[in-house]
């Protein structure tokens, strides 16, 4: 096999090595995923309008849009979600008439406890690589960050 051909398979077994690493989730590690994700009765839906909400307000009709239900399922979830004080509703202050959903301190702070709990969990795994092997990773990591910021950047500019 040439070099080319050769370096080219290489290539392919290693990025596709990377995928299987960066993609395995045992059921178990799922399980735990959805327990810690739904922790206080926080269901899909509720961090799903959380999701769309970090980019933030929305009038009810862009809500449901977002999250494809009708404006009256919509409401019915965003009732639940004030009652549990992760979103408020506040008048559009360009144009009283309309209303927003805003996330709320304890909406925004779901995703900074999962975030708290990720890197707790992640920082024994990485304490166990030897220096070599946690500088690659680094690497690795930053160069995949920064390929995501350009194919968004250019999407965008398009």
């Amino acid at each position: 096999m040439p070099l080319s051909n050769r370096a080219s398979a290489d290539r392919e077994q290693a990025i596709a090595g990377v995928l299987d690493e960066l993609t395995v989730w045992t059921p178990r590690e799922r399980q735990g995923a959805f327990r810690s994700w739904l922790r206080g009765s926080l269901s899909l839906v509720h961090l799903h309008v959380l999701t769309i909400l970090e980019d933030g307000p929305l009038p009810m009709s862009r809500l449901a849009d977002a999250l494809d239900v009708s404006v009256a399922s919509a409401t019915g979830i965003i009732d639940r979600m004030e009652g549990r004080k992760l979103v408020e509703r506040l008048s559009d202050p360009a144009d009283r008439r309309r209303v927003l959903v805003h996330a709320t301190r304890p909406g925004v702070d779901v995703f900074e406890a999962l975030t708290r709990e990720r890197r707790a969990k992640l920082a024994p795994l990485l304490e166990r690589m030897t220096d070599d092997e946690l500088a690659s990773f680094l690497t690795g990591l930053r160069a995949l960050r920064r390929i995501r910021a350009e194919i968004h950047d250019s999407a965008a500019g398009q």
